[in-house]
């Protein structure tokens, strides 16, 4: 893979690389990023889609390859990361330069800590914010709530810029200031998209581009740039602009004549823009362009923070309400219920391929991999939905590297097919009886991941009801996620539910996670707007929509979530599917070819057999690294900025097992260790060996060249 990158960086030609968890592909990729960035002067950029892979390459990856690479290059390479404006705290607010919240929170932490959670956590925030290096909210541990945060950070929209008072100090440029000289900048999905489509030059020029976790590119960028708008939103726009505005009245009706034209309406996609929406976004959109004139600062005067607020509110309000009226293309229109919000209407394109083919592949060499790429033997969906397919698309290769795990040896894929089909009315009691007995004889170490939140919060609460103290359960949306899965890998007994994020964010090795519970194949919900528009788009032209839309995310979904179960060469456990489609439906053997080649079965008895023996062997849990202290750069730092070259946290002890060394998806055993140098001391001949033990040649001749071994062969040397 590292050589592969290296082509299509010196050729230009983009990459599209599929390869396994376990392949240590980061490194792949990391290498040649960094010797590019030595000879041009420029740095790489690599983009992810989860907090965790980020920290897991500025805190683990990176610093091996830097501390690898020096003696080759002469220095240290540098790197460094860079997220949004909203993940930093905004030191400017904290001082009192922008208003509070119309909740008004920070008055609430202020006059009074113990009046409630909302309440501490701003007066934790703030006391945190006068010590952090960094500015970054994920340095703070415990959590606390997205309500709670809005109090001491700023949208880039509201932001001042250069003209705010404190910019010399503040997190955010400071950081940006920091990642100008580095060799890699590491980022995620929908940072690097905003950069690309908005031309707001938050990266620095370069000529490199790693997409790790490229599968849920499509869906970030379609995230990025989908827009929405409610009643509420235009009546808050116009108290932000309060005094400021002669016009906010009228604003205020034309909030309230939104709301009431949503009100009625049906969920869903809406195939034109009704007469009562369209004439109340009509007075929105040119009531906000009167007001956008009214919130321009006097002659000679610079906007303060209420007036950037009331700008960048009553903007967002303005360009949103002439998208949807635009009725453009690829533009799809739809209505959903908030149980928070009510009614709000929201617009994304159906597609992002030539976009993402504009701005993205355009200007750069972009390497997309993730351990899901290929479905059905071949890169073409996915290289079809961003854009690298159909006349003009630039050129690409595709590469699967494979997989260093013996799948079907070390996990299980358990299909529950005496189960019902999954209705719409929510978990069955026959699995919920049926997930009490994976889990207990799991004994815990169970991740959980279910089709929705509802799903998650109730198989929760119905399993704490049932296990009591014996077996504790987490629920995603209890704390940040970060904390969630450091609690689950820390302790074995425990067990954490959730749902979206935990599909593919979540690497948990060893004994912790030993039970992967899918409690349903995750199509997209049959009233998806986005994904009915593309089913029907694709019909419409002869193809089948059904497979190519909402199986293939189901093949993608599933692919990753059994994915978290085996995340190095001694991992053992069971993928639990809990929908017995699984085996009966017509579309089966597809998704069945999208997940690793685990040891299938229907056979609950041995299932559970199975996970009691694991669980009654279970080596002790990885130690769990804590989270640090940062600097600006976002590297490991100790509370008086001194950077660390290594994570801070011991490294994992060794695996009980001693299948730790992976030939050709082969693990060894120190036993065959042992035969290894027996029969090189004995003078065995290299065809023998294979015999003897039915493995491959290649296998074998790259075991004992990482012994030092030679047997009687031309072929091997010491």
């Amino acid at each position: 893979m590292a050589h592969a990158v290296a082509h299509a960086i010196d050729s230009g030609e983009h990459l599209l690389v599929q390869a396994g968890t376990g392949t240590g592909k980061s490194l792949a990729y990391l290498v040649p990023a960094v010797a590019h960035a030595f000879e041009v002067g420029k740095p790489a950029v690599v983009a992810t889609a989860t907090l965790a892979l980020q920290a897991q390459i500025v805190d683990r990856d990176m610093p091996r390859v830097a501390d690898a690479l020096a003696p080759v290059l002469g220095r240290r390479p540098t790197y460094a990361l860079v997220k949004g404006r909203r993940n930093y705290v905004c030191l400017n607010k904290l001082e009192g330069g922008f208003p509070d919240d119309e909740e008004g929170l920070l008055s609430v932490g202020q006059v009074d800590a113990s009046v409630g959670r909302l309440g501490q956590e701003v007066v934790r925030l703030r006391e945190w914010a006068s010590s952090t290096e960094s500015g970054d909210r994920d340095e703070l541990v415990p959590g606390v709530s997205e309500r709670a945060w809005r109090q001491v950070s700023v949208s880039a929209h509201e932001c001042l810029g250069g003209k705010c008072p404190l910019v010399a100090e503040c997190f955010v440029e400071r950081a940006r200031e920091a990642a100008k000289d580095v060799d890699v900048i590491v980022t995620n999905h929908s940072f690097m998209a905003i950069d690309s489509f908005e031309g707001r030059q938050m990266l620095p020029e370069h000529d490199v581009l790693v997409v790790d976790e490229a599968h849920e590119l499509v869906d970030r960028v379609t995230a990025t740039i989908t827009d929405e708008l409610t009643g509420a939103m235009v009546m808050t726009a116009a108290k932000r602009a309060g005094r400021m505005s002669e016009n906010t009245a009228a604003l205020d009706e034309a909030g309230e004549l939104l709301a009431q034209a949503l009100e009625p309406l049906e969920e869903g996609r809406m195939l034109g823009v009704p007469d009562s929406v369209g004439l109340a976004l009509a007075r929105v959109r040119d009531t906000a362009r009167t007001v956008q004139s009214d919130l321009k600062p006097p002659p000679g005067q610079e906007a303060d923070g209420a007036r950037q607020i009331a700008r960048a509110a009553v903007d967002e309000i303005h360009e949103n309400a002439e998208r949807v009226l635009e009725e453009r293309e690829l533009d799809v229109v739809w209505l959903n219920r908030d149980p928070r919000r009510g009614p709000v209407l929201r617009v994304a394109p159906m597609s992002v391929a030539m976009l993402v083919r504009d701005k993205v592949f355009e200007e750069r060499t972009v390497v997309l991999t993730s351990a899901t790429l290929e479905l059905g033997g071949t890169f073409d969906a996915v290289a079809g939905t961003i854009g690298l397919r159909g006349n003009g698309a630039p050129s690409w290769q595709g590469l699967d590297v494979g997989s260093p795990f013996d799948y079907p040896k070390q996990a299980i894929a358990y299909v529950a097919a005496h189960l019902p089909a999954p209705g719409r009315d929510g978990t069955g009691d026959d699995t919920l009886d049926e997930i009490e007995q994976l889990v207990r004889a799991a004994g815990g170490r169970t991740l959980g991941l279910f089709s929705s939140m509802r799903a998650a919060q109730n198989a929760a609460e119905v399993m704490r009801a049932r296990f009591g103290d014996d077996i504790p359960v987490l629920c995603q949306g209890e704390d940040q996620i970060t904390t969630l899965v450091r609690q689950f890998a820390r302790d074995p007994r425990t067990c954490l539910f959730g749902t979206l994020t935990l599909w593919q964010g979540v690497d948990v090795p060893g004994s912790s996670c030993q039970l992967v519970l899918i409690d349903r194949i995750p199509f997209p919900r049959p009233d998806d707007p986005l994904a009915s528009a593309r089913s029907q788009a694709i019909a419409r032209m002869g193809g089948n929509g059904f497979m190519a839309v909402s199986a293939t995310h189901a093949a993608l979904r599933l692919a990753q979530g059994a994915g978290r179960l085996v995340r190095r060469a001694d991992d053992r456990g069971v993928v639990a599917f809990l929908d017995s489609r699984m085996m009966t439906a017509r579309y089966a053997g597809f998704l069945q070819r999208s997940l690793p080649p685990f040891y299938p079965t229907t056979d609950k008895a041995m299932v559970l057999a199975a996970l009691a023996r694991l669980d009654a062997m279970a080596p002790p849990p990885v130690t769990v690294e804590e989270p640090a202290l940062r600097s600006l750069t976002g590297a490991r730092a100790d509370a008086d900025g001194t950077e660390h070259p290594r994570p801070v946290a011991a490294p994992p002890p060794a695996p009980a097992s001693s299948r730790s060394a992976v030939t050709g998806g082969h693990a060894w055993t120190d036993e065959q260790d042992e035969e290894l140098r027996d029969a090189a001391e004995s003078g065995m001949q290299l065809e023998e060996l294979v015999d003897h033990f039915e493995l491959p040649e290649e296998s074998i001749s790259a075991r004992l060249e990482q012994l030092g071994l030679t047997i009687a062969t031309g072929a091997l040397f010491d």
